[in-house]
């Protein structure tokens, strides 16, 4: 099922580069907002001036690129592009993050955020081709930056994309808490849109949820089966107050993750080829010290297993098996991400193979890897594996900065293996060094902001953490200890 569940992710962005928490209490941790904390959050963990950079430059990334009438940000930037929804959850997130770190000033992050939120409370949710916003609550994977409509009809009405808006809507909902009438529009709309995603309707297979549903072809034949990014989609549909899932759900999402669990370059974890399955629902959801069945079963948690994934990763690109050009202890790290191109290339002896979009990694579930060295994947890892992950940021800067490092941060990917003269689909080729991307990915900026800032401050973790509906989600999937036996009240940061 990994690799289907790939696929489909390929496929789609490759083209172009039963009952939850009561109502009253949600609406009771909706309502009665308390006077908001003072900005400005307090560093648990220090960082050096290099990442406190990238965090600043990457946040600027998601401010620049969206659109300040509508909210919608894009898949990628700075090139004229689409929107993605994804992009928007990890953008409204990151304005609070900007908030925090005095990039901006919570007004300025409240308008943006009242905009999207009206833009997706109001946009039209129809069976339509091509004069929908969404439908069942969900959200087709790519928008018209402009009209906020279905960007082409090969797009999917995506779970895991609308899952993705939802963290950040979630998110908004809980943050902007102050007794005044635009964060209360904030708080209302943000409730609304989730409240009215019909996820009971999206079990094709019940009790899986499908990965999608388009007007022409309705359901896509794949669910999301464990372990890869779709957790958040489980969580987020046990939690709702309207339209949840049964607790069959979150056991038949994880009844194939055996088939992934073992060792792989000196870790025994819970595998998911590439790194943006291990970030995703992290950067809202601290996983440290609550495990459901499988995890106690299995001694660890999902933060743990992610841990243990990154240095996996880096192993890997010790070992090198492919031996391409710059692996190595601090220059690793395999994910989703834009490529050099479709190709097959003559290389002294031997031929390679190079790839446009698609979703690099290395685990026990699969390996695809042509020397394309993607930034997001050390950097959406900072919180898990600090001590591989920043050398790895800093000496990547350092070696291929010139190249890589813009007023955004690190560009999507770069591939010092490829040096072939030919039309690019996206980057540059660069003599005596190889490829460097020229864009940057909404869907690989958001885990590095958020997750060098979960680091720093764990200031996204301790915001969601009172969000009820995060909460009933986590408790109805068998999560247990930690964070979950306190006081969601507590002002956390």
């Amino acid at each position: 099922m990994q690799a289907k569940t790939i696929k489909r992710l390929s496929l789609a962005l490759g083209l172009v580069l039963a009952s939850a928490a009561p109502m009253a209490m949600a609406q009771k941790a909706v309502a009665k907002p308390k006077p908001a904390a003072a900005a400005g959050v307090r560093d648990v963990h220090p960082v050096p001036p290099m990442i406190a950079d990238l965090e600043k430059r990457t946040f600027q990334w998601f401010w620049d690129s969206g659109n300040p009438s509508n909210g919608l940000v894009p898949d990628h930037y700075p090139t004229n592009s689409f929107a993605s929804i994804a992009s928007v959850g990890f953008g409204l997130t990151a304005y609070g993050v900007g908030v925090e770190r005095g990039y901006i000033t919570r007004d300025q992050a409240v308008e943006r955020t009242l905009a999207t939120l009206r833009f997706f409370h109001d946009a039209p949710q129809n069976e339509s081709e091509d004069d929908a916003t969404g439908y069942k609550g969900f959200f087709y994977h790519f928008l018209n930056m402009d009209t906020g409509k279905r960007h082409d009809r090969w797009v999917e009405l995506s779970t895991v994309d609308t899952t993705l808006l939802l963290g950040g809507v979630l998110f908004a909902q809980t943050y902007y808490d102050r007794d005044d009438a635009k964060e209360k529009e904030i708080r209302d709309l943000a409730d609304d849109i989730y409240k009215r995603v019909d996820w009971a309707w999206a079990q094709n297979h019940k009790p899986l949820i499908s990965m999608g549903w388009t007007p022409g072809g309705k359901f896509i034949p794949h669910d999301w089966a464990g372990y890869n990014e779709g957790m958040l989609v489980y969580i987020l549909a046990l939690g709702s107050p309207t339209h949840a899932v049964g607790d069959d759900a979150w056991p038949a999402w994880t009844k194939t993750y055996d088939k992934t669990w073992g060792e792989f370059h000196g870790q025994t974890f819970l595998n998911f080829a590439p790194l943006f399955g291990h970030q995703y629902t992290h950067t809202w959801v601290d996983f440290r010290g609550i495990r459901d069945a499988w995890n106690t079963s299995h001694n660890l948690d999902y933060f743990e297993n992610s841990r243990r994934a990154a240095y996996s990763q880096q192993a890997y690109a010790v070992a090198n098996p492919g031996g391409w050009k710059g692996y190595g202890k601090n220059v690793w790290g395999l994910t989703a991400s834009n490529g050099p191109g479709g190709l097959i290339v003559k290389q002294g002896d031997k031929e390679r193979t190079f790839y446009g979009y698609t979703a690099r990694g290395a685990g026990r579930d699969y390996i695809s890897d042509d020397g394309t060295i993607v930034p997001t994947a050390a950097g959406g890892s900072v919180a898990f594996a600090p001590e591989i992950a920043i050398p790895a940021l800093e000496e990547m800067k350092k070696k291929y900065g010139q190249y890589i490092y813009t007023k955004y941060g690190f560009v999507d990917a770069f591939n010092p293996s490829f040096d072939t003269r030919t039309d690019l689909r996206t980057g540059r080729l660069v003599p005596g060094f190889g490829w460097a991307d020229t864009v940057h990915l909404g869907i690989d900026q958001g885990p590095i902001v958020l997750m060098i800032e979960n680091y720093r401050s764990e200031f996204v973790w301790n915001v969601m953490k009172k969000n009820p509906y995060i909460r009933k989600g986590l408790e109805r999937a068998g999560f247990k200890g930690g964070w979950l036996d306190d006081d969601v009240a507590a002002d956390l940061w």
